[in-house]
This record gives C-alpha cells, structure tokens and sequence, in this order.
C-alpha cells in the first residue's frame, strides 16, 4: 500500500493522455486514509498545460487564463472508481456536488494521475434533482473513437454506479459537506513554482 500523504502537503494532481501530461496543478491534501484522498484546489491556482500534439487536441482550459479562476474545490477521489466528486462553494455558501467521470487515480511518488472522462453529473446542495452535464461531449468522443469501447463502457459503468447511490440517498461524500479549506490555504500566487519534487 502507499504510504498516505501528509495533511497539508501540496501534491500535484496530473491528467495523463497519450503517455503525457495534459495538464496539471498542485492541490495540498486535506484527509488521506490510503484510501480516500480528499485535496483541496484554491483558486487562482497555476495550471501547466502539455505540449505537442495530443489526439484529443489541447486540452480546453488552456483557451483560458491558466489559473484555476472558480472559487475553490475539494476533491474526493478513491482507488478503482471511476469518478471524482468534486465539493463546489458560492463564498460561503455549499452549492453542491459535481461528480467528475475520470480514469480512477493512479497514485505516484509527488501526487496521482487520472484523466478526464467528458462526462459529469451535478448533485445540488439543497436537495433538488440531479442533472448530466456534457452528454453530448461524451457521445461523441465515443463516435469518433476517441474513447475504446471498453473505455465508454467502463464511464457508462461508473455513472450508473454514481446514479445508484444518488438514488438510494447513500453518497459516501456526504460526509464532506460541512468540511471547509483554512484560510491559510486560499489563493496561491498565480506563477508561483508547482511543487512538490518526488519523495
């Protein structure tokens, strides 16, 4: 088993395509069980984007600033799921879950690696029904073949999974939702070096 991460400890959080980074950006770890790894993304954080030719052309946040703009994000992910959820806040106020369909995490020696997965689902805070995002995006990535067949099969998985615990009211998140990051770990300087070297 890894060794768990440090609370506090700032790791780096890294999408991997086609054997390369695609994009990545340090997160500092608010719970890490071996299991469950909960890490917080501040805003204003830097992102770093890949470089070179990528099959799925360049990642969509780089058309933007390369800082994380939104307000921060805990992000709960564990070992053999296919999906991340996301806590997302308005200031204070919880808005809700954003469940992230991704390649489940593969830790490493200075954080772990995922990669994105098109889909999503959005999980409001006050109780009201969930909804799909990106749908569209998924299928045709699908079409087009940029996701294996055994790839699409194994999102379509996750997500009936993560609908199924949404149905029965059993989230494991949940037990996240009144956590909130320290002060003292908001807003990063945009451009400040990414850490952390490999331990």
């Amino acid at each position: 088993m890894n060794t768990p991460f440090p609370v506090g400890e700032m790791i780096v959080r890294r999408e991997v395509l086609d054997g390369r980074e695609w994009v990545s950006y340090p997160v500092q770890v608010a719970a890490d069980d071996g299991h469950t790894l909960a890490v917080y993304l501040a805003r204003n954080t830097p992102l770093t984007f890949g470089t070179g030719d990528f099959r799925w052309g360049p990642h969509p946040w780089s058309a933007f600033e390369h800082v994380w703009q939104s307000d921060g994000v805990l992000q709960l992910q564990r070992p053999g799921d296919g999906y991340a959820v996301w806590a997302r806040w308005d200031g204070p106020r919880f808005e809700g879950w954003y469940v992230n369909f991704q390649e489940p995490m593969r830790r490493t020696p200075s954080g772990f690696d995922t990669l994105d997965h098109e889909l999503d689902m959005w999980i409001p805070g006050d109780g009201s029904p969930c909804r799909w995002k990106d749908v569209d995006d998924f299928e045709e990535r699908v079409r087009s073949g940029g996701f294996t067949a055994e790839e699409a099969a194994s999102v379509r998985a996750a997500a009936a999974e993560v609908a199924d615990l949404v149905d029965r009211g059993v989230g494991w998140w949940e037990e996240w939702r009144e956590w909130r990051a320290p002060v003292a770990w908001e807003s990063p300087s945009p451009g400040a070096p990414t850490p952390p070297q490999p331990r």
